[in-house]
C-alpha cells in the first residue's frame, strides 16, 4: 500500500485493518491519487460493473443532492457507504436508503414505495452484471450452458425483493413509514445478500489476484449462485431457467445446501417418464423440483429430504414452494401439516405421482405418473404460507421438467443399503424402476460426485 493509501486508511477506524488496505486501494484508484474522489471520476471507476440507477444513487448519498451537493467526497465517507451497507446497524442502513434514494433520514418522512422498488432493482441488476462479468468457472458454468439473465427476470428478482414490505406481496403498496423499512431491512435476507455482494466488489474487497469467484466474500458468508455439477457432459443443455431464477431459489435455501446444485434430471434429457424421474431422484438427498407449463408459467419446490416412494408424506418443514415466472414468489411451510412430500407408482389403492402439499387430488404440485406430463395445482393448501396457485390454469402440462439435487450428495449408510434393498425384493415393480435409471447413467457416462 502506497503512502497515500496508508495515510487516508489511519484516518478511518470504521475499518478492519485487512479492508482498510483493500478499500484505500480502490480510493486511490478512483482519486488518481488524491485525498478527494470527483462524482465523475467515480462514476467512470465503476462505470462497467454498476446499473446506472444504483450509481445514481450511490453518488446521492457520497456527494448529497440538490443544494446540498458536494463536488468530491472524502475517505471517511467513501468507506461509510461500504460498512454501514455490509455490517452496519438497521439505523445505519436506513440512513443510507433515505440518503441514497435523495431524503434525509427522518421517521416522520415516508418513502415512495416505487422508488424503493427501483432501488432494489438496482441492486439486483449491478449485482447480476457482476457475475456476468465473471471469468470464474461458477458463473461461466451457468452461462455457457443456457442461462441467461434476461432484464426482465433481473427486474423482476428486484421486484421480488421488495414486494416483501408488506404483508401481502400481491397487494398494492405506495409509500413505506420508517417503521416499515426498518422491519423490512432486518428480514430481508435477499437484499442484504444481494447489497453484500455488490459492495464487497465495489470496494475491491478480498479480491486478490487471480480470485476467479464473482463474489469474493468471507469464508463464512454463502454464495447466491451455486456450483452446476452434473452438466459437463451435455454441450446442448436445453436451459429454460434464468439466472435470477437460480439465484432467487438458492437466496431461500438452507445455508448448507446453498453452495452446490447437481444435476439430477430433465425431462428433454432423459424423456417423458415417471419411472426414470423417479430413479433418478432416489437417495440424492435435498432436491429442487421446477417446472414449465404450457403456458410459460416457472414453478416447483424444495423437498428436504431425499424422494421415496411409500404410502405416506416425508419431508419437514424447510420444505417451500416458489413461482419464478410471471412472479418471484415464495410460500414456506406454515407447520398446519406435514403433508410435504410424496411420491408412489404402480399402486393400486393410492395416487401414482408426485405430491407436494396439500391433499391427494388437490396438491400444490401435483404430476400425474401415467400419462405423464401432466399434473395440477390448487387453488389453495393449507401446507404452505400465503399460498397462491403456482400454475396459469388448475390442471397444466409439463412443457420442461428438472430436478436438482442441493448441497453435496448424501452417504449412504450401510443398514439404510440393507433396510432399503429388503423393501425393494417385496416391491419387484420399484426395483425395475431404479435397475433402469442405474443402466440410464452408466450409459450416458455421468460422473457420481463423491461428498465435499
Amino acid at each position: 500500500m502506497g503512502n497515500t493509501s496508508k495515510k487516508l486508511a489511519a484516518k478511518c477506524t470504521l475499518l478492519t485493518k485487512e479492508e482498510q488496505k483493500y478499500v484505500a486501494a480502490t480510493f486511490r484508484a478512483a482519486s488518481k491519487n488524491s485525498e478527494r474522489i470527483r462524482e465523475d471520476d467515480l462514476i467512470k471507476f465503476w462505470g462497467p460493473q454498476i446499473d446506472p440507477r444504483l450509481a445514481q444513487y450511490l453518488t446521492n448519498f457520497l456527494f448529497g443532492s440538490g443544494q446540498q451537493k458536494s463536488p468530491t467526497v472524502d475517505f471517511n465517507r467513501f468507506a461509510e457507504l461500504y460498512v454501514y451497507n455490509v455490517r452496519g446497524t438497521v439505523e445505519e442502513r436506513m440512513m443510507v436508503t433515505y440518503n441514497c434514494l435523495g431524503m434525509d433520514y427522518n421517521e416522520d418522512v415516508e418513502l415512495p414505495y416505487q422508488l424503493l422498488k427501483e432501488y432494489c432493482e438496482s441492486i439486483a441488476s449491478t449485482y447480476i452484471k457482476i457475475v456476468k462479468s465473471s471469468s470464474g468457472p461458477r458463473a461461466r458454468t451457468w452461462l455457457e450452458k443456457g442461462f441467461r439473465a434476461a432484464a426482465s427476470h433481473v427486474q423482476a428478482l428486484g421486484e421480488a425483493a421488495a414486494a416483501s414490505l408488506g404483508g401481502d406481496p400481491d397487494a398494492a403498496q405506495h409509500h413505506c413509514t420508517a417503521a416499515q423499512l426498518s422491519k423490512w431491512l432486518q428480514t430481508n435476507i435477499l437484499l442484504k445478500q444481494l447489497a453484500e455482494l455488490v459492495y464487497i466488489n465495489l470496494y475491491g474487497i478480498n479480491k486478490r489476484a487471480g480470485d476467479e469467484s464473482p463474489a469474493p466474500l468471507p469464508p463464512t458468508a454463502p454464495s447466491l449462485l451455486p456450483i452446476a455439477d452434473g452438466l459437463e457432459a451435455m454441450p446442448d443443455y436445453p436451459a429454460f431457467t434464468d439466472l435470477s431464477h437460480i439465484v432467487w431459489i438458492n437466496s431461500h435455501l438452507p445455508q448448507k445446501h446453498q453452495h452446490r446444485w447437481r444435476f439430477l434430471f430433465s425431462s428433454h434429457i432423459h424423456g417423458e417418464s415417471f419411472s426414470t424421474l423417479a430413479g433418478r431422484i432416489q437417495e440424492q438427498g435435498a432436491s429442487i423440483l421446477i417446472i414449465e407449463d404450457t403456458n410459460g408459467y416457472i414453478f416447483g419446490g424444495y423437498a428436504p429430504v431425499s424422494w421415496a416412494f411409500g404410502p405416506n408424506f416425508t419431508g419437514n418443514d424447510e420444505s417451500f414452494l416458489f413461482t419464478c415466472v410471471p412472479r418471484m414468489r415464495v410460500y414456506p411451510a406454515t407447520n398446519y401439516n406435514d403433508h410435504y412430500q410424496y411420491m408412489n407408482h404402480y399402486t393400486k389403492t393410492l395416487p401414482n405421482g408426485l405430491l407436494m402439499g396439500g391433499q391427494f387430488h388437490f396438491g400444490g404440485i401435483w404430476l400425474n405418473a401415467e400419462p405423464f406430463g401432466e399434473g395440477s395445482s390448487a387453488e389453495s393448501c393449507s401446507t404452505y404460507r400465503g399460498y397462491k396457485r403456482l400454475s396459469k390454469e388448475p390442471s397444466f402440462r409439463l412443457r420442461s421438467l428438472e430436478v436438482w439435487g442441493v448441497g453435496d450428495k448424501p452417504l449412504v449408510d450401510k443398514d439404510d443399503e440393507e433396510r432399503d434393498a429388503s423393501v425393494l425384493d417385496t416391491n419387484p415393480e420399484a426395483k425395475a424402476i431404479l435397475d433402469m435409471a442405474g443402466r440410464t447413467r452408466h450409459s450416458e457416462g455421468i460422473r457420481e460426485e463423491p461428498p465435499l
